[in-house]
């Protein structure tokens, strides 16, 4: 009788485990152009970020060969491909940066005309940015 009594708490632990974790095929990571393709979207989101007056200020005083190779591991892993990620967790790395609503938006936008400017479709895109979207509570107002 315990057991059942458990049995929802281990469900809903299960469950929040899997939803953390990164997806099981890399069917996005091959419609990305595997890690050179990601390489290519990450950099040209941070040549739009640098041209983008709304956050690039916020970009300044960032090692940005560090923050291109951390966004490609991080990219890659989201997308199923056979990376790891090796930097801080988002809500560490943006600790006392207090970026608002808008920074955040703003650099999905530049990710999008990156992602854009690589010809990948809007549905591959999407799948990417669904990936990626959890992590906002991780880095607004920290």
């Amino acid at each position: 009788m315990r057991a059942l009594r458990l049995l929802p708490c281990l469900l809903l632990a299960l469950l929040a485990a899997c939803a953390q974790q990164p997806p099981k095929d890399d069917s996005l990571y091959q419609d990305l152009g595997q890690r050179a393709g990601i390489q290519r979207i990450v950099e040209g989101m941070l040549l739009n970020i640098a041209r983008d007056e709304r956050i690039v200020e916020r970009f300044r005083k960032i090692d940005i060969e560090r923050l291109r190779d951390k966004l490609v591991e991080q990219f890659c892993v989201e997308a199923g491909g056979p990376c790891r990620y090796t930097g801080s967790d988002m809500a560490e790395a943006h600790k006392g940066q207090k970026l608002t609503p808008s920074d955040f938006n703003a650099l999905v936008e530049d990710l999008i005309d990156s992602m854009n400017a690589q010809n990948i479709p809007v549905p591959v895109q999407n799948r990417l940015i669904a990936r990626l979207a959890p992590m906002r509570g991780d880095v607004i107002h920290k």
